[in-house]
């Protein structure tokens, strides 16, 4: 990948990274009471390239696995690659190992900062890849589709993974469980609604995909901002804004 990267045109890699690192600005900026550290947010981007390579394993012997029972155009087929082999990914995992115990994590808020730096960092990492095989025309259509979409994945898992934060900080352990099962599972629902619906083959589908991914871009710049604006601290026992 690092060779292919240094053969690259320089505007393909600017069409690769640029609507990334917009969106990253864009969290960073939202992050309203207290900026997280330079260093530890770029790491979270280091671990969302981490991310892509163990995404690469698990999902190689998954899709085996589904091989070995479906055919590749069964629906069950699409439904369990799509819902789990694809969307369960190894990012929260990773989110929780770098930052749950962090002095830094002091905010709600800065877990949509952290899931969304992690989740960007594994949709560079990705573009990249992409946009070196299929050129420029794909960084245009990723930049309106695919990278805004894990970045939306990652609001989704951050604004539970705050809660979660914040329920520990108030002493309950059982709903900051549950809002860390959340961070998991909502992020892969959605992401796998996003894939199911991208790579199923019927001519009035795309409709439906342009439709959803609207959808999911507006409730989720929505869900920035009413977190931003009431953010509060881990240790603040007032109201808990969603």
């Amino acid at each position: 990948m690092l060779s292919t990267i240094s053969e690259m045109d320089p505007v393909l890699i600017a069409a690769a990274v640029i609507p990334a690192v917009i969106l990253l600005l864009q969290v960073y900026r939202a992050d309203r009471l207290e900026k997280e550290p330079t260093g530890l947010l770029i790491s979270l981007l280091l671990f969302g390239v981490i991310a892509t390579a163990l995404a690469i394993v698990t999902e190689t012997i998954g899709e085996n696995i589904l091989l070995s029972l479906f055919d590749e155009t069964d629906l069950g087929y699409l439904i369990l690659s799509n819902f789990i082999v694809v969307a369960l990914s190894e990012e929260l995992l990773l989110l929780r190992w770098r930052t749950w115990r962090s002095p830094n994590f002091n905010c709600q808020f800065d877990g949509v900062v952290y899931a969304v730096f992690v989740s960007l960092g594994f949709a560079l990492w990705e573009n990249i890849g992409y946009v070196a095989m299929y050129g420029f025309g794909t960084a245009l259509v990723r930049a309106v589709t695919a990278v805004p979409g894990h970045a939306c994945f990652g609001v989704f898992m951050g604004a539970w993974y705050g809660m979660a934060k914040r329920w520990e900080g108030a002493g309950f352990e059982s709903r900051s469980k549950t809002c860390r099962t959340m961070a998991l599972l909502l992020p892969a629902l959605i992401h796998g609604c996003y894939d199911f619906i991208a790579t199923y083959e019927d001519a009035g589908v795309s409709g439906i995909f342009a439709v959803f991914v609207v959808l999911l871009f507006v409730v989720s710049l929505i869900l920035v901002r009413r977190l931003s604006a009431n953010d509060r601290y881990i240790n603040n026992s007032g109201r808990f804004f969603f």
